[in-house]
């Protein structure tokens, strides 16, 4: 898949393409606030949140520039914008209309990732699940042994709900890389 067929798609609402964006540039986002931020977990934090962001707002991407530049570009200001806040020491909720607006990836059919997750050994499968870092335990839990919504999920770890689709997307890539390696190793 191009790049430009997967915005494309991306703007239908189409989760495979959400998931090749977040794979295609995870790395370009994250090792640019890493150098910005130099804390693994806030660099992560700050990439979740940019994608959340830009699957958020997609439809106002504009083709003629670069998508790569866009996502920094995003990044960057949520990165500032976290920076005034802390400077501030403003602590602003968000609102249910901002969560009524969230991304609405379908669940739909089963991803590859999400097949890997359920053909394994239960066991074995936690023993994987131990390798990912703690939050993405939780969401992996929460989503998949609690069976919770999205919207629960959210309520639950008080992030907005296009933070905790981000993060699932990322445990759930995260996880099927370590289920791989290790039936590939």
């Amino acid at each position: 898949m191009k790049v430009a067929q997967a915005i494309t798609d991306a703007k239908k609402g189409d989760q495979i393409a959400f998931n090749f964006l977040l794979d295609t540039f995870w790395n370009s986002v994250y090792n640019f606030q890493l150098k910005r931020i130099k804390n693994e977990n806030d660099a992560e934090d700050v990439t979740i949140r940019t994608f959340s962001k830009a699957f958020d707002r997609i439809d106002t991407f504009d083709e003629r520039y670069k998508f790569e530049t866009w996502l920094i570009t995003i990044s960057k200001n949520i990165h500032i914008d976290l920076m005034r806040k802390q400077n501030a020491s403003i602590n602003i909720a968000t609102t249910e209309e901002q969560e009524q607006k969230a991304l609405e990836v379908v669940d739909g059919s089963p991803t590859p990732e999400d097949k890997l997750i359920t053909e394994q050994n239960l066991a074995q499968l936690l023993q994987f699940i131990k390798q990912l870092k703690p939050a993405y335990q939780q969401i992996i839990n929460l989503r998949y042994f609690q069976e919770r919504s999205y919207k629960e999920i959210a309520q639950i770890l008080n992030e907005p709900m296009n933070n905790v689709k981000v993060k699932l997307l990322r445990a759930k890539k995260l996880l099927a890389e370590i289920i791989n390696n290790y039936q590939n190793g």
